[in-house]
């Protein structure tokens, strides 16, 4: 198990109701974060063409987690 920290952007925020929450987590990337928070905050939706990003840089969602990381998750934006 790994400790990080995860932040919650715009409509995520909104839908968690927390700008961020500490988690204890077996997952190793941030798609496998993604998945299990969805289990805790029912109303996320798949995460689609949302951004993360470890540690205040962009990362891909399959970008191993290490202990002590913060995770930023970004939903995607429409724009025009």
């Amino acid at each position: 198990m790994i400790t990080v920290d995860v932040k919650w952007f715009a409509a995520f925020r909104d839908i968690t109701g927390t700008p961020g929450e500490t988690c204890q987590t077996d997952a190793t990337s941030p798609a496998a974060l993604f998945n299990q928070l969805r289990l805790k905050h029912s109303s996320l939706n798949e995460r689609g063409a949302a951004l993360v990003a470890i540690n205040n840089e962009v990362s891909g969602w399959d970008t191993p987690l290490n202990d002590g990381d913060e995770v930023l998750f970004f939903p995607p934006v429409a724009g025009g």
